[in-house]
């Protein structure tokens, strides 16, 4: 484009300089901007006169999009109509976010069926810090969730095992389960390189029912694990996910957890800690 400029320039500049050293020509004597007259023949016959060009059909402009609707919001396009959800604009961006409180329950009333695109839509809005956390690397990501304890050096194996379990017997978790994995490793796989790792079950049944009364959907998160593993290195580590409901303080609501349920669930994960560390200390 700028090529053809600057020769278009050029042209028009060479042009007026040839006009200018050129001998007079009466086609070119009209003061500027009149209509130059074509020199006539005497016995030339004159012209027919010529039909105005007519004006080729203008369409019409596009129809305008019609404006959203009172009220209507772009980004709950694709989410089911909640009244106690909306959108909500924040520094991140748009957030889906509870406006109002949901409609009462009963006990061990189990909750509506979410969509795929509605977790979608939510990861997307309601959680922004999601974004960083899936550009950090997964076992960084992870070890956010995780709360773990070395165990003394000197200790076995068993020995981690067996305090853990007689403490958790002192504090009332109840043991209902374990999973030696470590042991499919090497008969289902046939993985002898496998480290040791045994995942422990337990279960404070008190603060479980009470829980499952309001929210039902916790029973994925049930009963409470402690693993302990073996890594790379043979020390010995004990480990759980962080229970720690004290983030509700930051987050500023309670979110309908009564302050008995609120404090049923801190004294789990301090017995839990409990545990873990007399496992830790080969306490016996």
């Amino acid at each position: 484009m700028t090529r053809c400029l600057y020769l278009a320039a050029a042209l028009v500049i060479s042009s007026s300089a040839f006009a200018a050293d050129s001998p007079a020509d009466p086609y070119l004597s009209a003061p500027t901007g009149a209509p130059i007259a074509a020199p006539v023949h005497p016995s030339a016959t004159p012209p027919a006169p010529v039909a105005a060009p007519v004006a080729a059909p203008v369409a019409a402009p596009p129809a305008a999009t019609p404006p959203p609707a009172a009220g209507g919001n772009p980004y709950l396009q694709n989410v089911p109509t909640q009244k106690w959800i909306g959108i909500t604009q924040t520094p991140y961006g748009p957030m889906m976010m509870q406006i109002a409180p949901p409609p009462p329950y009963r006990d061990y009333q189990m909750n509506r069926i979410i969509k795929p695109e509605e977790r979608k839509r939510w990861l997307q809005m309601a959680m922004p810090m999601m974004a960083n956390m899936m550009k950090m690397d997964a076992r960084e990501a992870m070890n956010y969730f995780a709360i773990k304890i070395k165990a003394k050096p000197g200790l076995s194996f068993d020995e981690v095992v067996e305090s853990m379990m007689l403490r958790a017997n002192q504090v009332n978790l109840k043991f209902v389960g374990s999973n030696l994995m470590w042991k499919d490793f090497k008969v289902v796989l046939n993985d002898d390189a496998a480290p040791r790792i045994e995942v422990y079950s337990f279960c404070d049944i008190a603060v479980a029912r009470d829980l499952l009364r309001i929210i039902p959907e916790m029973a994925v998160f049930l009963p409470c694990r402690i693993t302990v593993m073996e890594d790379a290195d043979k020390n010995i580590w004990i480990m759980t996910l962080d229970w720690d409901v004290t983030w509700l303080d930051m987050a500023g609501k309670d979110m309908g957890i009564t302050p008995e349920l609120r404090q049923g669930a801190i004294t789990v994960r301090e017995k839990m800690d409990n545990v873990m560390r007399a496992a830790a200390n080969g306490e016996l």
